[in-house]
């Protein structure tokens, strides 16, 4: 997979004037870095200009392709807004922790008790094993690594489900159309999900025709619902932070860029579940309103 890096003409021309001029590498990089661009995207378009005075080709006009895994992840703006409270429509919602890189959040409040018990309420007659997606073929199956039942509420399925939409819709602050359904879980003593990544992997026709119809998921909710008597806490490996599960309360992360780059610092998990069981609402986002596939 490619990955294709966009910059202005004007910035080109400024490029090739500075080499011309003999201008180091180093200090063109440095100067584009000062202007706020990524460091990683500052090299690898002034090793493409120099690559291509070195060999007598055209010199890049406003982008460069560049293979998956050369570039580091570039963080961008978060999509959260700033702040120690955050307005999700109807509610202000406390932020509790907050990491910039990458983006993740602890949020309080996100839903009321009533609203957690009504959650679950229309969920449990739903409920049915979990599946995930195969990353060979992208259909969905049973894994034995997630042991928990789910169930699935249709984008603003009924009034009470849009309401809770639009809340966390302003809270994840993406338009509510990109969002794709809430995901109910509920994990039983003893059960939980090993490390895992939410954005999709382009490994399969069925991830790849979801990304063409709706663009990359790009950030997650997890809100969860009830008390949970002892562990079934959220964790991320990669970045040492484990989120116990307060009813009402949220975790929060973001894993895409423009640039079309995944963060596998996201890489999560749901601990084991020691005693009592754990409930869940998921909610991803992704990059352009969400188009389910097509019914066969």
């Amino acid at each position: 997979m490619t990955i294709a890096v966009r910059f202005t003409p004007e910035l080109g021309a400024w490029l090739n004037s500075g080499l011309s001029k003999g201008e180091s590498e180093s200090a063109l990089v440095h100067t584009m870095m000062t202007q706020g661009m990524n460091g990683g995207v500052a090299r690898a378009i002034v090793t493409a200009f120099v690559r291509a005075r070195r060999s007598g080709t055209p010199a890049p006009h406003d982008s460069i392709v560049l293979e998956e895994g050369t570039l580091d992840y570039v963080d961008e703006a978060p999509r959260l807004a700033p702040g120690r409270r955050l307005v999700a429509g109807d509610r202000i919602v406390p932020v509790l922790l907050r990491l910039e890189s990458p983006v993740l959040a602890v949020l309080g409040g996100v839903l009321a008790p009533g609203e957690c018990a009504e959650v679950m309420r229309l969920a449990r007659p739903r409920l049915a094993p979990s599946t995930v997606v195969d990353p060979t073929t992208g259909k969905d199956v049973v894994a034995p690594y997630r042991r928990s039942l789910g169930a699935f509420f249709r984008p603003n399925e009924n009034a009470f489900i849009g309401s809770l939409e639009r809340r966390i819709a302003a809270l994840m602050n993406m338009p509510v159309e990109n969002g794709e359904g809430f995901q109910i879980l509920c994990y039983p003593e003893g059960g939980e999900s090993e490390p895992h990544y939410d954005f999709l992997e382009r490994s399969n026709d069925a991830n790849r025709a979801s990304i063409a119809r709706s663009g990359q998921r790009v950030s997650t909710l997890i809100t969860y619902l009830n008390d949970v008597a002892s562990g079934g806490e959220t964790f991320f490996p990669k970045l040492g932070v484990s989120v116990s599960p307060e009813p009402g309360n949220a975790v929060y992360f973001e894993y895409a860029n423009g640039l079309d780059q995944v963060d596998r610092r996201s890489l999560h998990a749901g601990a084991r579940v020691e005693r009592g069981e754990k409930w869940v609402l998921t909610k991803w986002m992704r990059e352009r309103p969400f188009v389910s596939a097509p019914a066969t």
